[in-house]
């Protein structure tokens, strides 16, 4: 029963509450910016930069790629507001599968007779069985007698539009509360201007032949900015994949984030394109769920995010074996990882020049990873980290700190590369 719940799912919750001492502005976090701020025309400023940059990178290589940031192009109080509404629909879907006992499965394998769902819905007090049976009729849904956590996200569109506000429960009081009081104007308003913004910046995208990958963020921003990319991949992916969502492997939900959202590309015939990247708020996350009393959204363990990261990664390229109708970029400074990847694609028999599957590291690091796969043929990219000095400068200071190791290695090979040059000075065969 809704009443029935546990400390972690009451817990869960506060993790999408706007907190202006945290995530929503910047203090205290090396190198990851989130803006915060109340005017729409700094978002236009930042949407007039954003293009700047996709002219820039298609001047400077073909088939090139232009990063944004949606909390540069949206208001993070909003992005939080979203985000928590969406995880509230999804949980609701996840509870009714624990109390139908698929508790504990891939989240794509829930599934829900369309006659229990509305018996569920009748009993919690949300909709009525005529209610329900006419959301379903409206949506094509249930057909097949069953509603997955797909339909049920496509749900959403059309509930939140009702003229009452959707009731689900509180799990703490066994209440039933308003999903949302109903986007306010000025949400439903911002909701239309982040999509304008990134539609704008595609359609510039397709023009310069640059495709546009839209960097993740915090995780209680996450929900809102892959739902407005997924929705602007939907118009953009058709024929290729210009727009790339990112995906966080150091995030306990990566698996089912990244698998949910293919499934969608497959169902609806669009190219999933996909960036791979470990993650980089990891002590501020941890920070902000110690202090909001949540659980922390994050792997316990490095291994157990490569594991996260491997898993996805290969997910993607069985499906780019399957249909073709995906892409990925690796966006990591791992060698146990590239070598992973090359392996797999060997296995699969995806050649390098299908372009497909293309790699990503920052510019000045790693190049002794770089270049090799670059000569080898593979589409490699140097990532480029731009803005005034003072707040690039911590950025890259992190990435330094956590490629420690990578560093150790490049002077390892500096100076075995001195002792060979200095060998040939001393031998007099220095072009040999």
């Amino acid at each position: 029963s809704p009443s029935s719940s546990t400390p972690e799912t009451e817990q869960r919750e506060k993790q999408y509450q706007a907190h202006q001492g945290f995530g929503d502005h910047r203090g205290g976090v090396t190198g990851a910016h989130t803006y915060f701020y109340a005017d729409e025309a700094k978002c236009d400023q930042h949407m007039e930069t954003f293009l700047r940059c996709i002219d820039a990178s298609s001047g400077s290589s073909e088939d090139g790629f232009s990063a944004i940031k949606l909390t540069a192009l949206a208001r993070p109080q909003f992005l939080v507001r979203f985000s928590e509404v969406l995880v509230k629909w999804r949980r609701l879907f996840q509870q009714m599968a624990a109390e139908q006992g698929q508790a504990g499965q891939v989240v794509l394998d829930m599934k829900l007779e369309v006659e229990k769902l509305q018996e569920a819905l009748a009993n919690l007090g949300i909709a009525s069985k005529a209610e329900s049976q006419q959301w379903f009729m409206g949506e094509n849904l249930g057909t097949c007698g069953t509603v997955d956590l797909l339909d049920w996200n496509s749900l959403f569109d059309s509930r939140t539009k009702l003229s009452r506000p959707l009731l689900i429960p509180n799990r703490k009081t066994g209440q039933l509360e308003p999903l949302l009081s109903r986007f306010s104007e000025e949400e439903e308003l911002q909701m239309k201007r982040v999509l304008q913004r990134m539609d704008v910046l595609a359609k510039r995208a397709m023009e310069k032949g640059v495709r546009l990958m839209v960097d993740a963020e915090q995780s209680y921003f996450q929900p809102a900015i892959s739902c407005l990319t997924v929705e602007t991949q939907r118009h953009f992916n058709r024929s290729q994949p210009i727009i790339y969502n990112t995906y966080q492997c150091y995030l306990k939900e990566a698996y089912n984030n990244m698998t949910g959202d293919m499934e969608l590309a497959r169902r609806e015939g669009w190219h999933f394109g996909t960036k791979l990247v470990r993650g980089a708020y990891m002590e501020q996350e941890r920070e902000r769920a110690a202090q909001m009393g949540y659980e922390d959204p994050i792997n316990p363990t490095y291994e157990k995010t490569n594991e996260m990261y491997h898993r996805c990664l290969n997910y993607v390229l069985e499906e780019i074996k399957h249909s073709r109708k995906a892409s990925v970029m690796v966006a990591s400074h791992n060698e146990d990882t590239v070598k992973f990847t090359l392996r797999r694609m060997m296995e699969l028999g995806i050649h390098p020049s299908d372009k497909k599957v293309c790699f990503g590291q920052l510019l000045g690091m790693c190049d002794q990873i770089t270049f090799p796969l670059g000569q080898a043929g593979f589409p490699v990219y140097k990532y480029v980290p731009y803005g005034p000095v003072n707040e690039v400068l911590p950025y890259l200071s992190r990435r330094a700190q956590e490629n420690r190791g990578f560093m150790q290695r490049a002077n390892r090979e500096r100076d075995l590369l001195w002792k060979e040059v200095k060998r040939r000075l001393l031998t007099g065969n220095l072009f040999s």
